[in-house]
C-alpha cells in the first residue's frame, strides 16, 4: 500500500497548519453517450468541444483560492502556451469561499486568453482521511450556489467537483459519492462537462477508480464525465503509467492526468513517461503548479514567485522539453483557431492533419483515418 503524498500546500497555509480488477463495461458500454450534451463533451472516450473537434488538455494548475490576488497569473499560464487552466477554487468549508463573481471573472480571464477552464473545489482533498476536508455532496452544493456564473459557459468550462475527494481512509465510497455528486449537478440543471478526481489523495492506488469508472460514467444522464488521476510517487515507472492510462483508453473511458509533477514525498514519478504517454494516446495533461507551493513541495513551482520570466527547472522540463506544453498544445477551436487540440490543424486538400503521424498511415499512402474521418500525413504526397 503506498502512503498518501504530503500535501501541496502554499507557505502562508503550511505555516498555519503547522503549530474485481479491471472495468466490467454494461451491455450498452460507454461509447453510447446522451445526444442531449452541450458545450465540451464526451464521445466514445476523448473529449470533444461542441463543434466537433477533439480537444486535448494541455495544461497547468494554478492556486487561485490561496493567492486570490494574483490575477495575471492566467494571462502568464497562457503565453506559455497552455490551452487549459485548472483552477484552485474554495467553497468556504476549509479555505476562504470564492464567489460567484469571483468565478465569472476567472471565467472572463480564461476566455480573454483563449483558454478552457478547469474549475475545481479544493475543500474535499483527502476526506476520509483529513479531518478538514468536506464531502463531495457539500461541493456539489457549491457548484449549485454559483450556478449563475456557470449558465452559459459549457463551451469554456469543465466543472472538477471536487479535488481528491478521499485520501486512504474510506474510499470505498468514492463509487456511491461521486455518482450521487453527478445526480445532484445534473438534477439541478448543470449541461457542463463534469470531471472527477480519484481516491487515495488522487493516485487510485487501490484502483477504486479504475474498475468503477463505467459505474460512475453510465450515473451521469449525460453521459458527460472526465476521470482525473494525479500522479505522483505511486506512478514511478513507465510501466505503471502506461498501464493505467491504457486501461481507461481501451475501454473507451474519458481519462486525463489532472496533476503531476517531476518528484515528490512519496516517491519519485516518471514525469517523461506521463508525457509521453500522454502524447501518445492523446490524453490530457495538467501539470501542478504555476507558482505558490509550500510545506516542502515548493519544488513543484513552476516559475519563481509567481514570475513568467523565472522558470525552475520544472518549469523548463514541462513547458518546452519533450512532449511538453509548446510542443503538444493546441488551442481550443471555439477561439476561431484552425487548429484544434488534438485535431493537428487542416491540410491545404481540405482535410485534417492525423495527429500521431506515420502511426495513423499503415500502408505508407500519406491517408490516415483518426476519428472516424480519414485524415492526411503531414509532409506526405498526401500532403496538397
Amino acid at each position: 500500500m503506498e502512503k498518501r503524498p504530503r500535501r501541496k500546500l502554499p507557505a502562508f497555509v503550511a505555516a498555519a497548519l503547522a503549530g474485481l480488477v479491471g472495468v466490467l463495461l454494461p451491455a450498452f458500454g460507454p461509447a453510447d453517450e446522451a445526444e442531449a450534451a452541450t458545450g465540451i463533451r464526451v464521445s466514445n472516450g476523448r473529449v470533444y468541444e461542441a463543434n466537433g473537434n477533439e480537444f486535448v488538455m494541455r495544461g497547468v494548475n494554478h492556486a487561485h483560492a490561496w493567492y486570490p490576488n494574483r490575477t495575471g497569473s492566467i494571462a502568464h499560464i497562457k503565453a506559455k502556451g497552455a490551452n487549459t487552466v485548472r483552477v484552485v477554487l474554495a467553497n468556504g468549508d476549509r479555505w476562504t469561499r470564492t464567489s460567484a463573481s469571483e468565478v465569472s471573472s476567472i471565467i472572463g480571464q480564461c476566455k480573454q486568453n483563449r483558454l478552457i477552464c478547469v474549475l475545481e473545489v479544493h475543500d474535499t482533498t483527502g476526506y476520509g482521511e483529513d479531518g478538514a476536508a468536506t464531502s463531495l455532496d457539500r461541493a456539489a452544493d457549491y457548484w449549485i450556489g454559483i450556478k449563475s456564473a456557470l449558465e452559459g459557459q459549457e463551451d469554456y468550462v469543465v466543472v472538477n467537483i471536487g479535488n481528491e475527494p478521499f485520501g486512504n481512509n474510506g474510499y470505498d465510497r468514492w463509487t456511491s459519492d461521486t455518482s450521487a455528486a453527478i445526480r445532484k449537478l445534473r438534477n439541478a440543471g448543470f449541461d457542463h462537462a463534469l470531471m472527477v478526481d480519484a481516491p487515495n489523495w488522487g493516485q487510485d492506488w487501490s484502483n477504486t477508480m479504475r474498475n468503477n469508472a463505467s459505474t460512475v460514467f453510465n450515473s451521469d444522464p449525460d453521459r458527460n464525465t472526465i476521470f482525473s488521476v494525479h500522479m505522483y510517487g505511486v506512478y514511478n515507472t513507465a510501466s505503471k503509467v502506461q498501464s493505467y492510462l491504457n486501461h481507461f483508453v481501451g475501454n473507451r473511458l474519458p481519462i486525463v492526468v489532472g496533476e503531476f509533477g517531476h518528484n515528490h514525498g512519496d516517491g519519485d514519478p516518471d514525469e517523461n513517461a506521463i508525457m509521453a504517454t500522454a502524447q501518445s494516446l492523446r490524453v490530457g495533461y495538467l501539470g501542478w503548479s504555476w507558482s505558490g507551493n509550500g510545506g516542502g513541495v515548493e519544488y513543484l513551482d513552476m516559475v519563481n514567485g509567481f514570475d513568467p520570466n523565472s522558470l525552475t527547472g520544472w518549469g523548463q522540463r514541462f513547458f518546452n522539453g519533450a512532449n511538453g506544453i509548446s510542443a503538444t498544445s493546441r488551442e481550443a477551436t471555439v477561439y476561431g483557431g484552425g487548429s484544434g487540440g488534438g485535431s493537428g490543424g487542416t491540410a491545404p486538400n481540405g482535410y485534417p492533419y492525423c495527429v500521431n503521424g506515420s502511426a495513423s498511415d499503415p500502408d505508407g499512402d500519406g491517408w490516415g483515418w483518426e476519428n472516424q474521418r480519414s485524415c492526411v500525413v503531414r509532409g506526405s504526397a498526401a500532403d496538397g
